[in-house]
């Protein structure tokens, strides 16, 4: 009786082992945690999760798929050049660290930028119908950059005055995340950024257009500008 005992003993011993050793390594992955780090070839929740932090903060654009592959790595490499960590590509503690204390700023930028975006657009709608005046930076008359740089200087935001600098400011933005008060831009009577405009919701935007002699709204997806869209820039506010 003893001796069964004591081997049952023994093989709960084993089981209980077994549990443990399947509990930190049976999944392929755990985020940052028993495992410590995340590196290419990995795949798990714990890598949706990392790609997740990655696309929200601007460096991975691939398919969210949950396995660490080159283009996870190459994004994960981009973010500690960023950032001075070190660059081995690999999501350790740190990188992971610095990569959820950055995308919780980012979340909270992007509350503010959304609201002063949206003052930004009810005054650029104030200049409605203003007059389109070459070389204009008043609110007697505009053209294209004079009004982008005339209307953000009003939130105290200084802009480059022409509209290939402004092309340099901020940050890139795609075309289906849009919010109200990014810049969009476009080549019109010379190649490169020669024309710009106010994102205003809706896909529309508003602009000092030359063709109309004024400012004024136009879709997005008017053919003309569709033809010479060239991206659009969320400035640092």
């Amino acid at each position: 009786m003893k001796y069964f005992a004591s081997k049952v003993i023994v093989v709960s011993c084993f089981l209980m082992i077994g549990l443990v050793i399947n509990a930190l390594f049976g999944n392929s992955v755990v985020y940052a945690s028993s495992a410590g780090l995340l590196k290419e070839g990995m795949k798990g929740d714990a890598v949706v999760r990392l790609q997740m932090l990655l696309h929200e903060n601007g460096f991975y654009e691939d398919t969210i798929d949950g396995y660490y592959g080159p283009s996870t790595q190459q994004a994960v490499l981009r973010f500690q050049f960023a950032y001075d960590l070190l660059p081995d590509g690999i999501a350790g503690p740190e990188t992971v660290q610095v990569l959820r204390e950055t995308d919780l700023q980012v979340s909270r930028g992007k509350v503010a930028n959304s609201r002063i975006g949206k003052e930004i657009v009810a005054f650029a709608q104030r200049f409605l119908h203003t007059p389109y005046v070459w070389g204009g930076t008043q609110s007697a008359g505009f053209d294209c950059s004079g009004y982008i740089y005339y209307i953000f200087k009003q939130h105290g935001i200084e802009l480059p005055r022409m509209a290939d600098e402004q092309f340099l400011v901020g940050m890139p933005v795609q075309k289906n995340q849009l919010q109200e008060g990014d810049l969009v831009y476009f080549s019109t009577y010379e190649p490169g950024p020669s024309h710009v405009g106010i994102y205003i919701g809706s896909n529309r935007f508003i602009h000092a257009s030359s063709a109309a002699g004024m400012v004024t709204v136009t879709p997005l997806d008017k053919a003309y500008y569709v033809e010479r869209y060239l991206g659009a820039r969320r400035v640092q506010r």
